[in-house]
């Protein structure tokens, strides 16, 4: 399939972190874009801005007249879609060609040299880590982030460049579309139970993810993760870890508070490299960003300054207010590893001060599945707000709620269930030390309001 076949493109969930970025996408090659999501948000208005037709009711009579032609309209989708969402039914009852998100990010992977980037947490900030490092560098890349680049405002970078970054998505086996020319696994910890029921079904998708690797590619895989990779005998396995594998650092150092550390690889060592994000659990995704960026040809200057500059993703551990009196912080984590990674970060950042984390579980099934965990991980921390679940795309499920976790947190630790909707009036009636907004669900929407919210509170 080219793109030069059709002459628009229509999007179902287009809001949606990924789909945004191939919207922005579509725009640059001139074809006419439109499509619907669920609301309208800040990234949709900005879609709107530079060129999409979007709408945010399920009507079919919403779809413009340029979107009503199969043979010249393509239609993409996200899994988050339901089946019987009615535009959705409109165009496959008439025929019109219709994809996942992930398929058109495959087509992608075999026009250019896909530089992939999966596993259950660390593959956003890897993938834009590492898309920074080419772009300044004489390489260059295209790439389409799970977030918004702090370096460059956005989730998608066009360049003339044969190498694209992707994050490719292990829900409902997404990824499988692709050909990588180049992957890094950062984690396999068990996921998304309700697509693949079984730890070991989980393992196996990522196994069949290994297998798609193209001849003379390199596999990178994280040392903590138990996959066993069924790759092509012509692709280059390699390990990766904070301490370990055949990429790892050494020599970490804090100081004043920045992050330092040296960049050991097979072939090269880099000495007191600086972290442009200074968290620790970013220096393990400044491994593996560096290693795939270096396998590309980025020089020692280029590795080093990629690193030193790079900012961050918006929602990930993102710092809204730093002050002596009041630390505000949005993190996307949702499963109860990011969890624990975060509230170590944050424990480890301020070790003598009160830490509350606002925690929005994310999927009733993810909340059956994991409340054990994701009480453990959040018991790190001094007190613990827990909201209503976001059920996204679920349904309730009986005897599942924010209870789960509230009621297995440990013994002295702080804690509140308090309504979604209730927010906002809370955080208005209190006074925080060190606050984190956790969870992949809606409530970060309120982030402007909040960081206002206690910016008032500054003496």
């Amino acid at each position: 399939m080219e793109f030069k076949n059709y002459k628009a493109i229509y999007f179902i969930g287009a809001g949606g972190i990924g789909m945004s970025a191939l919207v922005r996408y579509s725009i640059s090659r001139g074809l006419v874009v439109a499509g619907y999501d669920r609301v309208s948000t800040e990234l949709t208005q900005k879609l709107e801005d530079e060129g999409a037709l979007l709408h945010y009711t399920e009507d079919v009579d919403a779809i413009p007249q340029a979107c009503r032609y199969p043979e010249t309209t393509l239609v993409v989708y996200t899994p988050a879609v339901p089946a019987t969402h009615k535009e959705l039914l409109y165009f496959r009852q008439r025929g019109y060609r219709v994809i996942k998100r992930a398929e058109l990010l495959g087509i992608l992977t075999r026009t250019h040299k896909g530089l992939c980037f999966a596993g259950t947490h660390g593959k956003t900030t890897t993938s834009a880590m590492c898309a920074h490092i080419l772009h300044q560098s004489h390489i260059d890349c295209n790439a389409f982030l799970g977030g918004i680049s702090k370096n460059y405002g956005t989730n998608y970078i066009l360049a003339n460049s044969d190498y694209v970054v992707i994050e490719a998505d292990e829900f409902d086996r997404s990824f499988h579309h692709l050909r990588p020319w180049a992957s890094v696994i950062t984690s396999t910890d068990p996921d998304h139970l309700d697509i693949y029921g079984t730890e070991e079904a989980y393992l196996e998708s990522f196994q069949h993810y290994t297998t798609l690797i193209q001849e003379g590619g390199l596999l990178l895989v994280n040392t903590r993760s138990t996959l066993q990779p069924q790759t092509n005998d012509k692709v280059e396995v390699c390990s990766y870890g904070l301490h370990d594998g055949q990429y790892h650092a050494e020599n970490i150092v804090i100081e004043n508070g920045e992050i330092y550390f040296d960049y050991i690889s097979p072939t090269q060592t880099l000495q007191r490299v600086q972290l442009g994000q200074p968290i620790l659990i970013n220096i393990e995704n400044a491994i593996a960003a560096m290693a795939i960026a270096q396998h590309c040809g980025c020089n020692e200057e280029e590795l080093r300054y990629g690193i030193m500059t790079y900012k961050g993703v918006d929602r990930r551990f993102d710092f809204k207010i730093r002050t002596p009196h009041h630390v505000l912080i949005s993190d996307y984590a949702h499963h109860p590893r990011e969890i624990y990674e975060s509230a170590r970060s944050i424990r480890q950042l301020y070790p003598d001060r009160h830490i509350t984390a606002i925690f929005q579980p994310h999927l009733y099934t993810r909340t059956r599945d994991f409340y054990m965990e994701f009480a453990k991980a959040l018991s790190q921390l001094d007190e613990v707000v827990v909201t209503d679940i976001y059920p996204a795309r679920e349904l309730p499920i009986p005897g599942v709620g924010p209870h789960l976790i509230y009621d297995n947190l440990k013994t002295g630790v702080e804690r509140e269930l308090v309504h979604t909707e209730d927010i906002l009036s809370y955080i208005g009636q209190r006074d925080f030390d060190v606050l984190v907004i956790l969870g992949a669900g809606d409530l970060d929407n309120n982030i402007s309001h909040i960081t206002q919210l206690i910016t008032q509170k500054e003496p």
